[in-house]
């Protein structure tokens, strides 16, 4: 629509392929099409002060030039912007997108066209991408610069700040007064100076995307964010000024806001020449009118305004665009003006769905670049251990046909040849963490695509990306390189939450290693060569898992104790206790895998192939060593001091806690560690699985089934002493673990408290749904935000205490799907599930919540008390500088938690002591939906994700994959696999597929990951399972 053939694109010039797809479009549809006829040019004035001009026809829409606008920034989000001229009566009006550009500007070439953020949502973390956030916080400069967004001193001085740290990175005295000089972002700037700079001193490190996402935090909470006056009077005459925001309409006398009609409250709105009327819904509590009047300049004034009121409502409150009026067969009454375009929701769909391609941008202001998806060629030194190369032209053949139709994306070849040379990456957000490199799954696959795309020697090396991903919904993998020092999970943010720091390359050697590609004919013969029979793969499970569970005894015996012994920060008393009752079960078990591996040898014929018939069992096996085992019941009973005494150092000891916190952070240590103290008790249960399953195989004449009999007995025996004691630790666990990511609790962890469920429900408030965060426990009930910290806890907002709660549906009531109102003794709210079976699960876990709240004492304790003195250990300087930059709990392995939040899902406790039994182990060949070739991973199952491996000798995961919320299928034909024991997973656009070597393991793995991609109700626990001390 620009002049693209004098001028290049934002997206050009960056070296990014042009897009031929309008970026405000739901994906898969096509452009509006382009009436012919004579071109006019219009003037955009960008918020960066730019001026763009565009050619559209005469006769094209509104939308057309919107469209242009949007694609020429590459621009996904676009329609939170509008653009905005002068009439030819000089007043500032919106242009509408269904109506031809030259009936509204009349005098093109005299007109300058801006364009600039139109709607504001409650939330700036609903904002996806980074430039958008970009731009709404140029938007908040503009409007601080025109004095449109007042605010006290303080505010100004600290807004100023982060825009100075974002414009020139960190604190210089001589250069922040240079700057300030330099640049006006308020009238009477010099009397804040100092006040800017002492607030810049404290944004050390922070990288321009950081500085947007607080500036617009602080921003959001300002009276007249984002609101526009318009001069009206009321009914007495007194002079006010109307505004209209996300939440309703708002009444301002000055700039001081009076009074506010939320949507909710909101009947009608219409105009009648001059006067703004307002039809309120009746409110018996209420002492305001029926209908409420206010006075204009004129109807053109009125008219504009009810226009802005219209579309405000119909964005933020609509599911999807308004449908068009029938038009009149005689005569019309009132306007036809309607909402053009997507609601809000229908963006963050699509955003969600993730039908769009991350670009690169360029900050005008700043000396440090942000861009999106820059990459860059990794340091000589990790070339090495990171080299790879891709698939053959076939493969580069079929992944171009798939992609045909969809936004291109510019290669990572491209990009570092044809970028600009002003573009110089920022070394805060283009570096690597720790060295190594880093890679959610979505963005391997394709970069998989691309590179097989791009058949050249220069494809042999992987590229880092310069920020995190976007991912509208859970980066699915974070994948970590096979050299460099321990790296941090990656932060789970679907809305780009810029406290975390680190970046998002693009590939990982492992999972995209040629030599791991096996040819069909090499799994034929290998399958041939080995047993066939059911108790084989029975037996093999128990190799396998035994295998997996050695390692994680290891992260304690091995990688924690070398640790521990480095630092002098924990009583030799813990120490003793941690390591005197893991070692001797280490021990053992290492001896009991080996026993297990040496008769498999034996089954399989490797070993000796002659010998037959007695060696073609494992119950003989199992037997003797699980009698060894309750030898060692003793220091399984350890396992609950062990924790107790744990967490009270940590309570302690800072210098503890912050030691376990950085010991957390290495990729060996892939779950929460204590999650690996409890390992030894999970084990017991499966071991239990297997014995179950292998007597339920035989029939009473084989002649493994009496020892298969008498080990199944034993080990029912030992789960049956020890089951209560487990349940009480993992109820312990799970609280700990809920403590470290909630903000605003202090006695969460008190006796006789029991966690049920978490999950994300959306609660009605003024504002509309709002995604909130729900823990439920046996007393009460809390519901929390994603905080805005660096560690992204979630916030506590409020608790309802069950006792004498009440729950009912209020769909009808409300006019919201699934929707229920809780009744506390002092509070009520609204919550509404995602899906009705969500709703169920919360109806049922509520509701026995309830009754067991009844039932006890009396009300729960004050939960949101005052913080208790610290009586930590101080914390000196050189420990300080012994952790890294900025460590909090966000780098600790992803909490089960922020998955719900992300995938809009809710998990039990029930879920939880279910996912501890199904934990499975072994090798799976991978493929992508549009790859050729299937991968060989050796693949550990447990924590409701898929951790994989190179194979089962790594000492950490280089991949993970959390399932909740994902779909277990079998693939139909019409997606041409063509292979026995083929299992889909997916979620919304992403698709893998996963292939089992048997029948069996075929369906331990459905059988498993099924336990994972579906929640369970505390009730439906209560029919299976002992209940935990209710």
């Amino acid at each position: 629509m620009g002049e693209t053939e004098q001028r290049p694109t934002a997206g050009s010039r960056l070296g990014a392929q042009e897009n031929a797809g309008i970026s405000t479009l739901e994906h898969g549809q096509k452009p509006p099409m382009t009436p012919p006829g004579k071109l006019i040019s219009i003037k955009i004035q960008m918020l960066d002060d730019t001026q763009e001009t565009f050619d559209v026809p005469q006769r094209a829409p509104g939308k057309v030039l919107h469209d242009a606008v949007c694609n020429h920034l590459n621009l996904v989000e676009g329609d939170y912007f509008g653009l905005e001229f002068p009439d030819h009566k000089k007043m500032m009006v919106w242009l509408d997108l269904l109506k031809p550009v030259m009936k509204q500007i009349r005098r093109p070439k005299h007109v300058v066209v801006k364009f600039v953020v139109k709607f504001f949502p409650p939330d700036h973390a609903q904002l996806q991408e980074e430039l958008t956030r970009y731009l709404f916080a140029l938007q908040v400069k503009q409007d601080l610069a025109q004095g449109r967004l007042t605010c006290n001193d303080t505010s100004t001085a600290l807004l100023i700040s982060h825009i100075v740290q974002s414009e020139i990175g960190d604190f210089d005295e001589t250069i922040d007064r240079e700057h300030l000089a330099k640049n006006k972002y308020i009238p009477q700037q010099e009397a804040l100076e100092d006040k800017i700079m002492e607030f810049h001193r404290n944004h050390m490190g922070q990288t321009p995307a950081e500085s947007d996402f607080q500036l617009l935090e602080i921003a959001r909470r300002l009276e007249m964010y984002g609101i526009r006056l318009h001069p009206a009077k009321d009914r007495e005459g007194t002079k006010i000024n109307l505004a209209v925001a996300n939440t309703g309409i708002l009444v301002f006398q000055g700039h001081t806001k009076i009074n506010a009609f939320n949507w909710a409250k909101v009947r009608k709105l219409s105009f009648k020449r001059k006067r703004f009327l307002i039809k309120l819904r009746p409110d018996v509590n209420s002492s305001f009118q029926d209908t409420l009047e206010f006075l204009m300049a004129s109807r053109d004034f009125c008219k504009s305004f009810w226009k802005i009121c219209v579309e405000h409502h119909a964005f933020f409150r609509l599911f999807e665009e308004p449908k068009p009026k029938p038009k009149p067969v005689l005569f019309s009454r009132g306007s036809s003006f309607r909402f053009s375009g997507r609601t809000q929701k229908q963006v963050l769909d699509y955003v969600k769905e993730g039908g769009h391609k991350k670009v690169q941008f360029e900050r005008k202001h700043s000396k440090i670049h942000s861009i999106r998806s820059l990459t860059a060629q990794p340091s000589e030194q990790h070339t090495e251990s990171s080299s790879f190369a891709y698939g053959d032209d076939n493969d580069a053949a079929a992944v171009q046909s798939c992609r045909q139709g969809k936004e291109l994306k510019a290669s990572t070849e491209d990009t570092g040849q044809h970028k600009s040379p002003s573009l110089k990456k920022s070394p805060k957000e283009g570096r690597k963490v720790d060295g190594a490199v880093v890679s959610t799954v979505e963005e391997e696959e394709e970069a998989a695509k691309d590179r097989m795309q791009q058949n050249r020697p220069q494809s042999q090396q992987p590229s880092t990306a310069g920020s995190l991903t976007g991912s509208p919904h859970l980066s699915e993998l974070s994948i970590n390189s096979q050299g460099g020092p321990p790296v941090a999970n990656m932060s789970l943010s679907p809305n780009l939450s810029p406290d975390a720091k680190q970046s998002s390359p693009l590939i990982s050697p492992l999972l995209n290693d040629p030599s791991c590609i096996r040819t069909d004919d090499e799994e034929e013969v290998k399958r041939k060569r080995f047993p066939t029979e059911k108790a084989y793969f029975i037996a093999k499970e128990a190799a396998t898992t035994e295998r997996t569970y050695l390692k994680d005894l290891e992260v304690i015996t091995s990688w924690f104790q070398s640790a521990v012994s480095k630092e002098d920060c924990m009583h030799e008393t813990l120490k003793n206790l941690i390591f005197s009752n893991f070692e001797p079960l280490h021990k053992f078990h290492t001896g009991f895998l080996k026993e297990i591996e040496q008769r498999l040898a034996l089954w399989e014929g490797r070993s000796n192939a002659h010998i037959k018939g007695d060696y073609q069992r494992i119950g003989d096996v199992m037997l003797k060593n699980i009698q060894s085992m309750k030898q060692l019941t003793i220091h399984l009973w350890k396992h609950n001091e062990i924790l107790i005494e744990l967490e009270n150092g940590i309570k302690n000891s800072r210098k503890l806690e912050n030691f376990c916190r950085e010991f957390e952070l290495q990729k060996v240590c892939y779950l929460p560690l204590n999650t690996f103290l409890l390992r030894p008790l999970h084990r017991l249960m499966h071991y239990k699985q297997i014995m179950e399953r292998l007597c339920k195989h035989y029939p009473p004449s084989h002649i493994d089934f009496r020892d298969s009999r008498a080990a199944l007995a034993e080990i029912s025996e030992m789960v049956a002493q020890l089951h209560g004691n487990m349940i009480k630790m993992e109820n312990f666990q799970k609280l700990h673990e809920l403590k470290k990511d909630l903000i605003g609790i202090d006695n969460l962890v008190i006796p006789g408290r029991e966690f049920i469920r978490l999950g994300s429900l959306s609660k009605l408030s003024g504002k509309g749904l709002q995604q909130r965060m729900f823990f439920l426990f046996n007393d009460i009930l809390l519901y929390t935000s994603r905080g805005l910290t660096a560690s992204n806890q979630f916030k506590v907002h409020g608790h309802l205490p069950l006792y004498g709660m009440t729950i009912e549906e209020s769909e009808e009531e409300w006019g919201v799907a699934h929707c229920l109102t809780l009744r506390g003794q002092h509070q009520s709210i609204v919550v509404a599930a995602s899906t009705r079976a969500e709703m169920d699960k919360w109806t049922e876990d509520i509701q026995m919540a309830i009754d067991l709240a009844e039932k006890s004492s009396g009300p729960a304790p004050e939960l949101l008390a005052g913080s208790p003195p610290d009586n930590k250990d101080p914390l000196s300087v050189s420990d300080c500088t012994s952790l890294p930059a900025g460590l909090i709990s966000d780098q600790r392995p992803v909490p089960i938690s922020y998955v719900c939040w992300y995938r809009m899902q809710s998990l039990s406790f029930y879920d939880i002591l279910q996912s501890n039994e199904n934990q499975l182990s072994g090798n799976l060949l991978r493929k992508f939906k549009n790859s050729n070739g299937w991968q060989k991973l050796w693949v550990v199952f447990t924590n409701f994700c898929m951790f994989f491996y190179k194979s089962h000798q790594d000492n950490h995961p280089l991949a993970s994959l959390p399932l909740l919320g994902y779909s277990l299928t079998i693939p139909s034909e019409s997606e041409n696999i063509h292979k026995d024991y083929v299992f889909k997973l997916h979620f919304k656009s992403h698709v893998y597929y996963f292939r089992a070597e048997s029948e069996y393991t075929f369906e331990r793995w459905m059988e498993v990951i099924r336990s994972a991609t579906s929640s369970a109700s505390r009730t439906r626990a209560l029919s299976h399972k002992e209940p935990h001390a209710y």
